[in-house]
């Protein structure tokens, strides 16, 4: 029994590692023909978009990897079912549901590469590929309004109205209220320079304070300044929630809690964050029936397109589930957990309807 589970075993990853190559080739080729826009925007050389690319690899194996499982092993289980050596191994004892957990066990194996890549390699990855990009082309990091970024801590309202890919703030603006909302204080800096905690190095302030017997007005050149704002609370500028860490994800959803702002799309991408691994055992499960089913109608080449348009649909309809919930403000769990849930139902129905026939 050992033996045919390594076998198994030794099929499906062999099969899903040759799909993943040649996904990612693709993917990477895209990417390639995409940066070639930017070609010779400041020094961004065609040596800075080979590296941008190299970059964004870990960041598609993390999205391609459950998609590859799921197809590597259509292809594997066709092959052995053409070479009726599925049949011998139901001949043998083993039951459907018996190997499809066998393969199941080896979709962890996907599930905790997916969970490596998504929380530690490509967090960093794309993060330093967007930074390596903007200082090549001289631009700014994007920012969510034309005023520049706003963060609140606590009754302080804080404006950057620029920020460069080293982290380096210019033009911060700083509005103090007191319990009753009336402005206090205005504080403007030319730049900032992190330096450590939560503390900021900021440089040409004016100060502006108003209060009942009058307003003063006052500069200083440099001064120590402590904020909520942080490198990390930077990075989300960098990198759009679906590729953040989960780490870094309940650090800014406790950032946006303590400051009471809304924060239902990070928790989306939080739970997706958790859940998504999950789907490689999932997708391998699909696999099995569209194998099995009708082994000699159609060839391989057609249960590899339903495959492929399998792990398409679920991919996509994760992406339009939790755009939904966020539009309708579903609870963020159900938004990131039902399009998981829906597709092993998916696998289980199929699978006991192969065993009925």
């Amino acid at each position: 029994m050992k033996l045919i589970v390594r076998y198994l075993a030794k099929e499906a990853l062999a099969s899903s590692l040759f799909v993943f190559v040649a996904l990612m080739t693709l993917f990477a080729f895209f990417d390639l023909i995409n940066e070639l826009d930017a070609l010779g925007k400041g020094h961004y050389g065609f040596g800075q978009i080979l590296l941008y690319v190299t970059l964004s690899i870990p960041g598609h194996l993390y999205e391609l990897l459950p998609v590859a499982a799921l197809i590597g092993t259509l292809v594997a289980m066709a092959r052995l079912v053409e070479n009726s050596e599925f049949s011998i191994m139901l001949v043998s004892g083993l039951s459907m549901q018996r190997i499809a957990v066998y393969l199941m066990m080896v979709g962890l194996v996907f599930t905790a590469l997916t969970f490596v890549f998504g929380e530690i390699i490509a967090p960093a990855s794309d993060r330093y590929a967007e930074q390596m990009k903007l200082k090549a082309t001289n631009s700014l990091v994007a920012q969510a309004f034309r005023s520049g970024l706003w963060v609140r801590d606590d009754r302080n309202f804080i404006n950057v109205r620029e920020v460069t890919p080293d982290g380096e703030l210019h033009d911060v603006n700083v509005y103090t209220f007191d319990d009753k909302f009336r402005l206090q204080r205005i504080y403007r800096a030319a730049t900032g320079t992190f330096l450590h905690d939560n503390v900021w190095q900021l440089h040409g302030i004016d100060e502006t304070r108003f209060a009942a017997t009058g307003v003063t007005v006052g500069h200083v050149d440099s001064s120590e300044w402590k904020s909520v704002l942080t490198p990390s609370i930077m990075n989300v500028l960098l990198v759009p929630p679906e590729k953040m860490s989960a780490v870094n994800l309940w650090e800014y959803i406790q950032h946006l809690h303590e400051n009471h702002q809304p924060s239902k799309r990070y928790e989306i991408a939080l739970w997706s964050k958790l859940i998504y691994p999950f789907a490689a055992p999932i997708m391998i499960l699909l696999a099995l029936p569209f194998a099995y089913h009708r082994p000699r109608a159609g060839g391989v080449s057609l249960r590899v397109f339903a495959g492929i348009m399998l792990g398409l649909g679920y991919h996509l309809f994760n992406r339009l589930f939790a755009y939904m919930g966020l539009l309708n403000d579903w609870q963020p769990l159900v938004s990131a957990l039902v399009p998981t849930l829906m597709f092993l139902v998916l696998g289980v129905y199929l699978l006991k309807r192969v065993e009925q026939q």
